[in-house]
């Protein structure tokens, strides 16, 4: 398999991160924010200069993941909204930067998360958000169309503070689309959050639909609405880490699994916490 890294979980700096991940051996580097600037808003000689640093060191850009459509209500957004507007505006740019970077796949988010989208026996007229299911569905509608006329991959994230927040959810998105064009970025730790069993439930439901991957580790109190991150096989990861990378190799997946450094012990940076769990990550993915 391939071995990436979010580059701005080690530094904003991209040639410092560049620099970090290639002595561990990386070679792709997933792009969210660089230097002040979220992915999607840099200059041509900006994202010129970003060509030029992954020229030096060698590296292949995995996705240009910006945070596009996150934070719309699915309940009340319609195309015609300015917001959404924007937002298609920003995939169209992240689009030419995904080009001039050499990568297909550009990321999309779900909106935002309605805690409870579907129900039945009177559930859907007094705690269901009904209807927004379907208003996602349609609102993706454009952003798809864009994809496949540009010949460009769009990748939906699970996302713990999206609406596809479970392997299901994300399959269920991805049927409900219909497009070559679109496939999942399996986030699996996000996941967890949302009580799904990643494997084998989430995986078999997932693994014919992959973008890439994103891992790290953490520790969850859902009652008190609180994550604690951790060292890459300290947390509630742990279980699954070995037979998911297992799953991969057998399966044959060739695409990019993305360390996402989020983790920093106390007193220290988030450069310590990828240092803390980059050889774990190599271990069960390579």
């Amino acid at each position: 398999m391939k071995l990436g890294v979010i580059t701005d979980g080690i530094s904003m700096d991209l040639e410092y991160a560049l620099k970090v991940m290639s002595q561990h051996g990386m070679q792709w580097a997933e792009l969210q924010f660089v230097w002040d600037k979220e992915i999607g808003d840099h200059t041509p000689e900006e994202i010129a200069k970003i060509k030029t640093l992954l020229t030096k060191y060698n590296m292949k850009v995995t996705c240009i993941t910006r945070h596009n459509f996150a934070g719309l209500c699915m309940k009340t957004t319609t195309a015609d909204d300015e917001a959404f507007k924007q937002h298609m505006e920003a995939l169209k740019r992240c689009i030419k930067t995904a080009k001039a970077l050499g990568t297909d796949t550009v990321r999309v988010m779900s909106g935002r998360k309605e805690m409870i989208i579907f129900g039945t026996n009177g559930a859907e007229k007094w705690v269901a958000s009904t209807g927004s299911w379907d208003n996602l569905v349609s609102l993706m509608a454009a952003p798809v169309r864009l994809a496949e006329d540009e010949g460009i991959t769009l990748a939906v994230e699970t996302g713990n503070n999206a609406m596809v927040t479970s392997g299901y959810l994300a399959r269920k998105l991805v049927d409900d689309i219909g497009s070559k064009n679109f496939k999942i970025i399996w986030d699996i730790p996000n996941t967890l959050y949302c009580t799904d069993v990643p494997y084998p439930d989430a995986y078999e439901l997932v693994k014919d639909h992959l973008s890439h991957l994103h891992v790290k580790d953490m520790t969850s109190d859902i009652a008190k609405a609180t994550v604690k991150f951790c060292p890459l096989g300290e947390g509630e990861m742990a279980p699954y880490l070995d037979d998911i990378g297992a799953a991969l190799k057998r399966d044959g997946f060739q695409g990019v699994v993305s360390y996402e450094s989020v983790y920093r012990p106390d007193g220290g940076t988030f450069e310590d916490g990828f240092n803390a769990s980059v050889e774990k990550f190599k271990k069960v993915f390579s």
